[in-house]
């Protein structure tokens, strides 16, 4: 007997044996059953899942003997020359081929005879997207009022090619592509009656390659097993049809991982010279990041992944987020859009692994939007201008700004100036919008510094003059009040230091906030200059950080945000 491939021998004879197309098996034993059989059919979908072969199923139970039945025979003469395809009452048209009017009028000079030996002559057209639109409008009157014997089945797979006008005379029919689980049972089926070994593995490797049709997966089923030997195992598709398997991707992206950018690279020669293509590489590492995005997010489907979810790299798996992942496989699906119009298919894709190397460094916006946002609240506290204040004994008193209020310019209200703005509390305010003041005397006072009597609110307090017995308090609160005028923010983190010392040629202070060293280290020279005319000499000037003990407290959960998202270490916290 002639070898059959396995799409002929396993083509469906029956509607229970429709694979994922249960609704139209279903809605045609319905109909059949209750004697309401349809003049024509349009049958959509993709290529391979069954169109054909439901028409001629369709075909045996309208003509069965034992017919009109929705489970035809198979062993009278009728059912057995439809599955041949040798039936003069049941002609299959190849639409492609015969694409003219005149094949269509051959067809309307037919319909006038009745069936030869069956009880209905049915035609089947398939590809009949591919008539012209005079084949088209030819046929017309004759699907919307045929003899009553005569039923007309079309099979299409660019339904939107097909005009409306055959469309509104046909009953619709569309055909899914068939889940992956149900192609691999298939599989494993013509796998027993050939009488070979199948792993669950290749089997769904297979299933996942075909893409839902059933022929394409009984097509690459029949290939696979021409070189498997009686046992169809992964190992053996990989390498025989080229491909890069788990555990090669998963020493590949191990090494992007750990940034070993020198071995990764040499991988991937490896794997070019032992004949795999670019374009195989690229999609097999594309299928593995999308596989890895799925573990990341909590499937471990194997219908969907196509492999066993222990086979998958764990230290990739934790090395990366979600986010890193899904930068990766944007990467990949780019890269292979690229490579038709690129100088070397081979540059981008060592480029694109390249890339991998440093993505556990890669932040996205919504992780840097977020750390801002949390560490907002620290920023703002640690830089909010502070008023300088002086109490009855002459010493700086820190107080915080308070909230300020909108301004609104109501109709008749009176200009807003140095003299009529309110502050908090009612005392008058020169700057509406938060800007320095002038010291004031605390509450209780009844008469300001002497510093405030002889300068206008407009003016500088005059830099101190110090002496040999000048003390770093002196010092201290002179430069508070001087700054207080000319930059309130490097007052403020004056006042918050501590510890002054002054040897004769620097003033050493010191702090245990990081931003405050930060904010007196960008004004040193403004510091600077100031000592070098208080002293008539130059002087520097330094800031060092207070070392915090271990068992200080713990760190707020929106500095520890900081310092994981962006890569850091945090030097000191109060």
């Amino acid at each position: 007997m002639a070898y059959e491939v396995t799409a002929t021998r396993r083509r469906p004879q029956r509607f229970e044996d429709l694979v994922g197309q249960e609704f139209v098996a279903q809605t045609f034993k319905n109909s059949i059953q209750s004697g309401k059989i349809a003049h024509a059919y349009l049958f959509s979908g993709p290529r391979g899942c069954g169109k054909t072969s439901t028409a001629r199923i369709l075909a045996k139970a309208l003509n069965c003997e034992k017919g009109p039945t929705a489970t035809p025979c198979g062993e009278c003469a009728a059912c057995k020359e439809i599955t041949a395809g040798s039936s003069l009452d049941v002609i299959e048209i190849d639409g492609a081929s015969n694409t003219s009017v005149n094949d269509v009028r051959q067809i309307k000079d037919e319909v006038l005879f009745p069936p030869n030996s069956c009880r209905y002559k049915i035609y089947i057209i398939d590809e009949v997207h591919m008539l012209s639109t005079s084949a088209f409008n030819a046929l017309l009157k004759t699907i919307e009022e045929p003899p009553p014997y005569v039923i007309f089945i079309f099979a299409t797979t660019e339904l939107q090619k097909v005009p409306a006008t055959i469309k509104s005379r046909c009953q619709q029919f569309n055909f899914r592509l068939v889940p992956v689980e149900k192609v691999k049972e298939q599989l494993a089926l013509a796998a027993q009656e050939l009488g070979m070994k199948a792993q669950d593995e290749a089997l769904y490797w297979i299933a996942r390659e075909a893409g839902g049709s059933m022929r394409d997966s009984y097509t690459l089923f029949d290939q696979v097993a021409a070189f498997s030997d009686g046992e169809i195992t992964y190992e053996k598709i990989r390498d025989k049809l080229g491909l890069v398997g788990v555990d090669r991707l998963n020493e590949l992206f191990g090494l992007c991982v750990m940034a070993d950018s020198e071995t990764a690279l040499l991988k991937i020669d490896e794997y070019l010279q032992n004949g795999v293509s670019i374009e195989q590489l690229i999609s097999n590492c594309t299928e593995y990041l999308r596989s890895l995005l799925l573990l990341k997010n909590g499937i471990r489907k194997e219908a969907l992944l196509g492999q066993n979810p222990e086979r998958y790299s764990k230290e990739v798996l934790e090395a990366w987020s979600s986010i890193q992942i899904e930068r990766a496989l944007s990467i990949f699906m780019q890269l292979y859009r690229d490579i038709r119009y690129s100088l070397s298919a081979r540059y981008e894709l060592e480029l694109a692994v390249s890339r991998l190397c440093w993505l556990k460094d890669f932040v996205s916006s919504a992780e840097i939007k977020r750390a801002v946002e949390a560490v907002k609240p620290l920023l703002s506290e640690a830089a909010y201008p502070r008023r300088i204040q002086i109490n009855q004994n002459g010493e700086p008193v820190q107080k915080e700004e308070p909230q300020q209020a909108p301004r609104v310019s109501a109709p008749g209200a009176q200009p807003m100036n140095f003299f009529n703005v309110p502050g908090a509390g009612g005392e008058q305010r020169p700057f509406p919008d938060g800007g320095a003041e002038p010291p004031v005397k605390s509450a209780g006072s009844t008469s300001l510094p002497s510093v405030q009597e002889n300068t206008p609110a407009h003016e500088e307090v005059p830099v101190f003059k110090a002496s040999a017995d000048s003390s770093t308090e002196e010092l201290r609160s002179s430069m508070i009040k001087h700054f207080s005028f000319k930059d309130e923010l490097v007052a403020s983190a004056l006042n918050s230091t501590q510890n002054w010392g002054f040897d004769g040629e620097k003033l050493t202070v010191f702090t245990q906030n990081s931003f405050t060293k930060i904010q007196l280290e960008n004004a040193r020279r403004t510091v600077e200059d100031y000592l070098s005319e208080a002293y008539m000499k130059k002087v520097s000037f330094e800031v060092k950080q207070l070392e915090i003990k271990k068992e200080a407290k713990e760190l707020p959960p929106q500095v520890e945000l900081i310092r994981d998202v962006f890569k850091g270490s945090v030097l000191g916290w109060q």
